[in-house]
């Protein structure tokens, strides 16, 4: 195969792109997750999503548009959705007045009733032609298009080493700054649809979506805060009349239920709404479909906010952290380690932690324990959460100063995480991260991960013992099969991709209860009369106790 094949690969390739304010990529320090999130949020704001014909369309919707304000960025993506392709545009101006000014100019269909509501999102209609724009550049067309599983094997089987292998995986799959863009705007439609009542309101993405272990086509979960408690006007004397929250759980579980019915009545393109209000953290479930996403939102799950924001912290103390993690999870898929629904399975939360324990164990450690981190942590780092859970650690890298002599490369390191996890012994030892160790068991559960936040929960408690010994048995092969096929081969699978073209391994089911045999009729007319029995002689004493409940009625 020819060498030059490896260099269609996405992620070797650097596309144009539009001059952006220096605010929002700033240089030399690395960032916090906080102002990475507030960095992304204004960016929402100033941008707008128009649905045009096709990406040849973006010359003239630029010369549209740049009668409003400066365009200083356009991305181009496509959705098929009901077996029609979609086009669509994510427009950022420079300033958030000029994105505003843009949704005020915009109409409503005329020869139709619709619910006549403002957004971010709109389609470019025919009109009086304008002249295109000889400067419209697109910074990338099709965005958000996933490369399919032949095109990734190919670029990994003419990958130089499985270092290149690991971050080949990484860079062609992870979310990419498109897709991190359209998160922010599905947040930014709720806020902007609350603000008129809550003005403070904050719609945040939290999870995948922003701890830089999503990949594309990720789902989005958000946090809904109705006013921001940092908020400070102590010394204001004009206090507002409001209603009191006698009972919070029930009050969130109302408040909710009547935002979805706001986002599914009148919000453009949110559909299929379903709230899940009774569960332990009630949730409101709904596709949006101008952004092709799955989107979870809750109100009382700040603690998953603060969890994003550690798991983006170990993420960023090493760069061997997310393509090693985005690997695993990779191979855990193609086994049936997980699934895409909720049940006995481990997850990728639990495998991320998995990972991170791991290289806290290493001889010569490559991340620290969280306890560490707690130490390092300044009174900036306080955080706890309304339910009183205190989320405090260093959020600044520059406050970390963990010194690690690790060389290991990213291939060595895949091997030693399944031989490492292949001699765990899960039946009596609980992993924690806080500490950095394992730690006796508490309780019986297979799989014992101690929440980082409440150390009392077990974060794999969902994990059955069936799909434990499922893991243990897929590292040990995964562990045979890389030590065997590592180095580089032209005509057959080798390194990481050897485990990513094997099925699962034979496990040994339990067998599933027939729920049919609980439901079957015995014929009561027996093909010899005398094996009929009367119920009375099946029952020794039946048939005096009859008796006497008939003498007693009597």
């Amino acid at each position: 195969m020819p060498q030059s094949k490896r260099f269609v690969c996405p992620c070797f390739q650097v596309p144009g792109s539009y001059p952006l304010p220096d605010n929002d990529y700033p240089t030399g320090a690395p960032q916090k997750l906080e102002d990475i999130i507030e960095t992304r949020r204004n960016q929402a704001r100033r941008s707008i999503v128009v649905q045009v014909y096709s990406e040849n369309s973006f010359p003239e919707l630029h010369s549209y548009c740049s009668q409003f304000g400066c365009i200083v960025g356009a991305h181009h993506y496509g959705i098929n959705q009901y077996g029609e392709n979609l086009n669509y545009i994510l427009v950022e101006f420079a300033e958030v007045e000029e994105a505003l000014e843009a949704v005020r100019s915009s109409g409503f269909v005329r020869e139709a009733q619709v619910l006549p509501v403002q957004s971010s999102f709109m389609y470019f209609g025919k009109g009086a032609s304008r002249k295109p724009s000889q400067n419209a550049k697109l910074a990338s067309v099709n965005g958000t298009n996933v490369a399919s599983n032949e095109e990734l094997h190919e670029w990994l089987q003419v990958a130089s080493s499985m270092d290149d292998q690991l971050k080949i995986l990484y860079n062609a799959t992870k979310l990419n700054d498109l897709g991190t863009r359209m998160r922010f705007l599905a947040a930014q439609q709720i806020e902007n649809a609350l603000s008129g009542m809550f003005p403070f309101a904050r719609a945040t993405p939290f999870g995948s979506s922003v701890n830089g272990f999503g990949k594309l086509g990720c789902d989005l979960d958000l946090i809904l805060e109705l006013d921001n408690i940092h908020r400070s006007n102590a010394s204001s004397r004009l206090i507002f009349h409001s209603k009191e929250l006698t009972d919070a759980r029930h009050q969130v579980q109302k408040c909710m239920e009547r935002i979805g019915d706001v986002m599914e009545l009148f919000l453009p393109g949110i559909s299929n709404v379903r709230r899940i209000l009774r569960a332990r953290v009630p949730i409101i479930k709904y596709r949006h479909e101008f952004l092709d996403l799955e989107v979870d939102l809750s109100m009382s799950n700040t603690s998953g906010l603060y969890m994003s924001e550690l798991l983006y912290l170990y993420g960023e103390l090493d760069e061997r952290v997310r393509p090693l993690t985005f690997a695993i999870r990779r191979w855990a898929h193609t086994v049936s380690l997980t699934n895409s629904v909720a049940g006995r399975w481990i997850t990728n939360f639990s495998l991320t932690a998995l990972v991170v324990f791991f290289l806290q164990q290493l001889k010569k450690p490559i991340v620290p324990s969280i306890n560490y981190l707690v130490g390092k942590a300044t009174p900036g780092d306080t955080r706890v959460t309304i339910d009183g859970i205190n989320c405090t650690f260093a959020r600044d890298l520059q406050n970390i100063d963990f010194r690690k002599t690790n060389e290991d490369s990213l291939g060595s390191l895949l091997l030693q995480f399944f031989e490492f996890y292949s001699h765990f012994d899960f039946a009596n030892r609980a992993i924690n991260l806080n500490e950095a160790k394992n730690t006796l068991k508490p309780d019986f559960s297979p799989m014992y991960i101690v929440n980082p936040f409440e150390i009392s929960l077990n974060v794999s408690k969902n994990v059955s013992l069936e799909e434990v010994e499922h893991f243990r048995m897929e590292v040990r092969e995964a562990a045979w099969i890389l030590d065997s096929l590592v180095e580089k081969s032209t005509v057959t699978p080798w390194g990481l991709l050897s485990l990513l073209l094997k099925g699962p391994a034979t496990v040994p089911r339990r067998p599933m209860l027939d729920v049919r045999k609980l439901f079957e009729v015995i014929d009561s007319a027996p093909e010899d009369p005398a094996e009929e029995v009367s119920a009375e002689e099946k029952v020794p004493g039946a048939k005096d106790k009859h008796q006497t409940n008939v003498l007693e009625r009597r």
